[in-house]
């Protein structure tokens, strides 16, 4: 039976095709309620994947994607385990994915990785869909019976009842380059998932619909995840390019440093050691930030301002005011809109002498055998907060056997408390280090931050979460 639709209603409306509402010849008639039944389905496979990929866009690293494609996966196809294998980049290929491993596992044991890393390649499931990717290559595998299939792989066959697997389903995930990431960028990532059941089994057509459906998705978030770990990867390499990659060697001190980066590879800290004519010795420490920087843009300011700093100690290192006026007058006409604190310090190590000048930085702290106390360094402004940055000089007389340390706000904030309460938390965890302890700067370092854990606060309900950028630079007099 068909119905007419008259056209030109009120002579505005063009004729619209009637819709057939019986079925075609040859067909049998869809029971009664088929359709609303397939209705409800259509909605609750639409709104699961929506929550699957919604819990997708709030994974925050590659890793954290990785496992929740791969639990994703498991739902969708009634599995309990899997994996994905990224491809490893090559030689010079700047769109390979950076991953923290090639293999991520779901519900598997990094014992249980290694196992399967001794299936040849061309026979387990995932690296034979990688390595045959390609135009028209196959996107799935299915081995429903693993112990049965006498066509594959003996060792593929060994390691499936070892880890207790009776059935595989394997997938690929591309994104091509010129697609979008949601960063601009364009990106390729190729890798296969593998998902592993306890019993003989593989996914019906409704369930390789809905994980391909999501696996389309998944691939571009993977791939947004890939370009933003490679990139970085390399502002992390670039920042540590901007580090001293030694610490000088001179009589009468020993030096020990720690950096601890941000997680996103940028951060503002900076710290040197020069060594200067006459035996002495310049010290510094400092970081920078602007509104609105990107890590990048931090990353230049203190390359900027390390070269500054070093350029201006060699000149006049002896007066450490005279170093921080011509940075702060540097920072001025290069960039008048950020603000840096920083401290700088001359040692003669022969005379045991330190002179000392501070712009907005943490005050050093002094740890001796008969003393842990913070240099008096003056309350100073930031670089670039006033008109003319100027601060007095500080002289310390050092003993024999006394250390220096020099730190980033960062070491603070790891408390989670005020700043007064962090200072004194700093200065017990000095006091409380041993003889032997304070007699090595670096193990004086480490013992500082084992007294501080990095977390710490944030597990006690305070502001600090870990991720900030901590510096410390021990010099010891002897």
């Amino acid at each position: 039976m068909s119905t007419s639709v008259p056209s030109n209603v009120a002579g505005i409306h063009p004729t619209i095709t009637p819709v057939p509402q019986t079925p075609p010849p040859g067909d049998s008639p869809a029971p009664p309620g088929a359709a609303p039944e397939r209705l409800a389905s259509w909605i609750s496979d639409l709104t699961a994947l929506h929550d699957l990929t919604e819990r997708l866009a709030r994974t925050s690293t590659l890793r954290d994607a990785l496992h929740e494609t791969l639990r994703a996966g498991a739902h969708l196809i009634g599995a309990r385990r899997g994996l994905i294998a990224l491809r490893p980049p090559a030689p010079g290929d700047r769109e390979g994915p950076t991953a923290p491993d090639r293999l991520t596992g779901y519900g598997l044991t990094p014992a249980d990785l290694g196992q399967l890393e001794t299936v040849p390649p061309a026979a387990a499931p995932h690296t034979r869909l990688l390595d045959g990717a390609g135009d028209g290559a196959a996107t799935e595998l299915t081995h429903p019976d693993l112990a049965a299939d006498d066509t594959l792989d003996p060792r593929l066959r060994d390691v499936a009842r070892l880890l207790g697997c009776a059935a595989g389903h394997a997938a690929l995930l591309t994104a091509e380059p010129g697609t979008s990431t949601g960063t601009g960028t364009a990106h390729r990532l190729l890798a296969a998932a593998l998902w592993l059941y306890d019993e003989a089994a593989e996914p019906d057509q409704r369930q390789r619909e809905l994980l391909t459906r999501y696996l389309r998705h998944a691939a571009q978030h993977l791939a947004h995840h890939a370009a933003l770990a490679t990139a970085r990867a390399e502002l992390a390499t670039l920042r540590e390019g901007l580090l001293p990659g030694r610490l000088p060697y001179l009589p009468g001190v020993t030096l020990a440093a720690h950096h601890r980066p941000r997680p996103a590879g940028g951060g503002g800290d900076f710290y040197d050691a020069l060594a200067l004519p006459d035996g002495a010795l310049g010290l510094a420490i400092g970081s920078t930030a602007a509104a609105g920087d990107t890590g990048a843009a931090t990353v230049a300011a203190v390359g900027r301002l390390r070269a500054g700093l070093r350029a201006y100690a060699v000149m006049e290192g002896e007066d450490p005011v005279a170093v921080l006026s011509d940075l702060e007058l540097l920072l001025r006409l290069t960039e008048p809109a950020r603000s840096a604190t920083a401290l700088y310090g001359f040692a003669e190590p022969a005379a045991g002498k330190l002179v000392l000048a501070s712009a907005g930085h943490p005050p050093p702290l002094v740890v001796g055998e008969h003393r842990t106390e913070f240099a008096d360094t003056t309350l100073s402004a930031p670089l670039g907060m006033l008109a003319c940055w100027e601060a007095p000089s500080v002289e310390i007389d050092l003993a024999q056997g006394e250390t220096v340390l020099l730190y980033s706000a960062g070491l603070l904030h790891r408390t989670g408390e005020p700043r007064d309460r962090a200072f004194a938390r700093l200065q017990s965890a000095a006091r409380a280090a041993t003889p032997r302890v304070r007699a090595d700067p670096q193990a004086l370092i480490d013992h500082i931050l084992r007294a501080l854990p990095a977390g710490a606060a944030a597990e006690a309900g305070g502001p600090y979460d870990g991720r900030e950028e901590t510096v410390l630079l021990a010099a010891r007099f002897h």
